[in-house]
């Protein structure tokens, strides 16, 4: 896991905070993605037999998947805890009346320049998109006001960077066996330790006849 400074770590996610175009989403069952099935809203989750060590025991949420290619985040890889008013301060936002800290995450080895806020879909602003029915993601770095004022959602996970792949490279790595997908729900992206998530991700693998 990459390792990074917290100043450093703080203007970054202050500069670039965005979110992605999403696809539409479309579940498929575990270990058998046909074509044209896609799998945004799912957990991509690395077996033991993952040759990269980028990957080795991580869970990441799928955002998009498409013919375009595959983008997720990463989200068992906390980097470190940080005040909520630091981070305000570096976007240019008010931090008058934050208080707490907030964790931030490794969501992955491409941009991790790039921040990215995925949380509970009872809070929604104008660059809300849902994932799926339980998780969503918004664009906008005032969330992290509203997280600060205890205005946010009621679950969040803040990342730094995402996975992604090119047309067709995903479903060659689940069909070399590299990886396995199941069903997301809030307690595994939001609530089970992070260190414990691999383990109790595997524990549930359903493996097909």
């Amino acid at each position: 896991m990459a390792h990074m400074r917290p100043r450093r770590a703080i203007l970054c996610f202050g500069a670039l905070l965005m979110s992605p175009p999403l696809a539409s989403v479309a579940l498929s069952k575990p270990q058998d993605l046909k074509p044209g099935e896609f799998i945004a809203g799912q957990l991509l989750v690395a077996t033991p037999e993952m040759g990269d060590p980028r990957f080795s025991r991580t869970v990441i949420l799928m955002v998009q998947h498409n013919v375009k290619g595959a983008m997720g985040i990463v989200i068992n890889r906390p980097i470190e805890d940080v005040p909520v008013s630091k981070l305000l301060d570096a976007l240019g936002l008010d931090s008058k009346g934050s208080d707490g800290t907030v964790t931030l995450f490794y969501g992955g080895p491409v941009e991790p320049q790039i921040g990215f806020v995925v949380h509970s879909t009872e809070y929604r602003r104008a660059g809300t998109i849902a994932i799926d029915d339980s998780v969503a993601m918004s664009s906008d770095p005032a969330v992290l006001r509203d997280i600060g004022r205890h205005e946010g959602p009621r679950q969040n996970l803040i990342a730094l960077g995402y996975a992604g792949w090119g047309p067709g490279q995903l479903e060659g790595e689940i069909a070399a066996g590299a990886w396995f997908t199941m069903p997301s729900n809030p307690q595994l992206v939001f609530e089970v330790e992070r260190g414990r998530l691999w383990d109790e991700a595997t524990k549930r693998r359903v493996i097909p006849l």
